[in-house]
């Protein structure tokens, strides 16, 4: 019985002690947040989507609520900031 309850202390241990150290593993692999602006080629209200064409030439297809796109028409320009992934915040 000991035995069982000095494993079971030494398991939570390596827990507690591990669990900075996945933390810090997991903020270090976030990325930056990315800003993305362009000129509207695209708004599909129905699906939820729109699509920026950048400076660059690249195009980027963004989610979004019909609230957000019912004012947004094609040839309007956009400044928007990519959402993080899960656990980045």
């Amino acid at each position: 019985m000991r035995t069982r309850r000095n494993l079971s202390a030494i398991a939570l241990l390596g827990t507690l002690v591990g669990s900075p150290f996945a933390l810090a593993q997991t903020k270090a692999d976030c990325p930056k947040p990315e800003m993305v602006s362009g000129q509207i080629v695209r708004v599909d209200a129905d699906q939820g989507k729109i699509t920026l064409r950048a400076s660059d030439g690249q195009t980027h297809e963004f989610s979004a609520s019909k609230e957000v796109l019912h004012d947004k028409k094609v040839g309007d320009r956009l400044e928007i900031t990519k959402r993080m992934p899960e656990g980045c915040k």
